[in-house]
């Protein structure tokens, strides 16, 4: 039994494979064949960013999806260079290889070899709590913004020119100049926009054939049919080579140097792959491990940088592809990244007709998708402040950065809390006519009081931001009792914690209730909380009379007296 527990948790791919259906195959295969046609571009191109070979960016493709297929707890995310870590990565290796290509290659290894250490050790700490910090207006802005940020981006190359801008609003204006100077490719236009018919059409009908696949692969029939391939952006011819270990000449004074920027790349890709790894599972009614997820990406990090690659982390842009495409498994990476060693060996030069247009139209198609424009609205009828933080989420996103956004989102969930805590509902108890129990007075605004008698619910724990809001809406309720008060009932079921600040307002509002002839005691107050209060000396002030086990035999006591 703890064998086969540690096997699910250590390999969850294997639990998949064994429940396999059979009619999940077709999907998974045809959605990886369309999501290969993305990987090889973005594979090459994040690695020529990262300043390293492109095949290099090939081999932090295959050999992580390949791990991850194994070791992931989700079925459905997509790994990969991405476009957070490579200036990441650049500035980390770059200076060290002081121009060597090789030295480059086998420090960026050592990078996602201690990147991955990382992650693992993370993950045996069970450090994966930091999605539970994940809520869902969190990641609904999230997606909203992915879908922005990836739209954007994808539009000039869908219109065959390029933008150099540096954030959202850059390239959008850059965007806008170039198009209005003119600077559309009529050819790429076509072909690109052509690409989202096809593919909307074939989704629209509900064709068996992946429109995709009719993009990609008619794209590359135009291009090859009218000879464009020196006339339009092209993907480019695959480099030849496979994963291979290259860690040659590294010194003990590299790790040294690369520790720290391991650590912080681990907690930047950790972060983005956490949020899409628990989005995606959410949207197919799954639930994923955060610590799980944690051990898998370091895993995958650790063999890519043994094999040729550089540090990875999941894909925002390729996921949705394989999601769109009706993906069930791991299976679908599987396919991808077999398909691009297949690629390699036998037709390198078939993506040197594949134009970037093409690719640009199943990027946008994919990223729409993750557009939920409705969950937003429908939260805004629900919850004012759950809004704001999708919506804040959305514009940290879309304006400041991937990680920046969920670091302000999640910063601001935090806040939320604790105005929440600051100021919780609270309210007055009365009897009801012919109803038992003691209500709310806000919505049972007829109830009556008790002579002599006020009862008053806190609905949060008492610690230092709340305890003189608590003070002091005891003080209004009890002076603005019609009756003289002889007795205040805390109903305190609600309440779980107390902290040293809180104990000293505590004490002060049974000091002036006393000054004023009033008895303070508490009802349902849980044990732990009682506990506390003994610990914190209150033990001679409240005694075990001052506590009841239910508000209605409190309020029976104060009657018999």
């Amino acid at each position: 039994m703890r064998r086969e527990s540690l096997m699910r948790s250590w390999l969850p791919g294997v639990e998949v494979a064994k429940n396999y259906q059979r009619s999940w195959l077709r999907t998974d295969i045809t959605a990886g064949i369309a999501l290969t046609a993305l990987l090889i571009p973005a594979g090459m191109g994040y690695a020529q960013a990262a300043g390293l070979p492109p095949e290099t960016g090939l081999y932090a493709t295959i050999v992580p999806l390949l791990v991850y297929a194994l070791a992931g707890p989700s079925k459905i995310l997509v790994l990969g260079p991405d476009s957070s870590l490579a200036p990441i990565i650049g500035a980390a290796v770059l200076p060290l290889a002081a121009g060597d290509p090789e030295r480059a290659v086998a420090l960026a290894g050592l990078l996602a070899i201690l990147m991955g250490a990382v992650l693992v050790l993370g993950g045996i700490l069970r450090l994966g709590f930091v999605t539970d910090l994940l809520s869902k207006p969190i990641r609904i802005g999230y997606l909203n913004g992915i879908a922005l940020v990836v739209v954007v981006s994808q539009i000039p190359k869908l219109l065959g020119f390029s933008v150099d801008g540096v954030n959202l609003i850059d390239e959008i204006r850059e965007t806008v100049s170039a198009i209005v100077d003119g600077a559309i490719d009529p050819t790429a236009a076509g072909i690109g926009i052509g690409g989202i018919i096809a593919i909307l059409a074939f989704k629209l009908f509900h064709s068996r054939i992946p429109g995709v696949l009719v993009a990609v692969f008619g794209a590359i029939a135009v291009a090859w049919f009218l000879g464009l391939d020196d006339d339009i952006p092209m993907v480019g011819a695959l480099p030849q080579g496979l994963p291979a270990p290259a860690l040659g000449g590294l010194q003990w004074s590299d790790v040294a140097e690369l520790i720290v920027p391991a650590a912080g790349i681990a907690l930047v890709a950790f972060a983005d792959t956490g949020v899409l790894s628990r989005t995606f599972a959410a949207r197919r009614g799954e639930s994923v491990d955060g610590s799980q997820e944690m051990r898998a990406i370091g895993t995958a990090n650790v063999a890519s940088g043994l094999l040729g690659g550089f540090p990875m982390s999941a894909s925002s842009s390729r996921t949705p592809v394989a999601e769109q495409n009706g993906a069930k498994t791991q299976l679908t990476g599987v396919v991808g990244a077999l398909l691009i060693v297949v690629f390699i060996l036998v037709a390198p030069g078939l993506t040197g007709y594949l134009p970037e247009a093409a690719l640009a139209a199943v990027v946008i198609v994919a990223a729409t998708s993750l557009v939920d424009i409705r969950s937003i609205v429908d939260m805004w009828a629900m919850s004012r402040v759950e809004t704001l933080l999708a919506v804040a989420a959305f514009l940290g996103v879309a304006l400041v950065g991937v990680l920046e956004g969920i670091v302000v989102a999640i910063a601001l969930s935090f806040v939320a809390v604790v105005v929440h805590a600051w100021r919780p509902y609270r309210t007055e108890l009365v009897v009801v006519p012919g109803v038992d129990g003691y209500h709310d007075i806000k919505r049972n605004p007829t109830g009556t009081r008790i002579p002599g008698l006020v009862i008053v619910r806190f609905d949060a724990q008492l610690f230092f931001a709340n305890g003189a809001i608590f003070d002091d809406y005891v003080r209004r309720v009890v002076g603005r009792s019609p009756d003289p008060v002889r007795r205040v009932i805390i109903a305190a079921e609600p309440m779980t914690g107390i902290d040293t600040t809180a104990m000293d307002e505590l004490v002060e509002l049974d000091q002036y209730l006393s000054g004023n002839g009033i008895e303070l005691v508490f009802a349902e107050m849980k044990d732990p909380v009682k506990d506390k209060l003994q610990r914190l000396g209150l033990g001679e002030r409240f005694g075990s009379d001052h506590f009841y086990p239910t508000l209605h035999t409190a309020v029976e006591a104060f009657g018999s007296r």
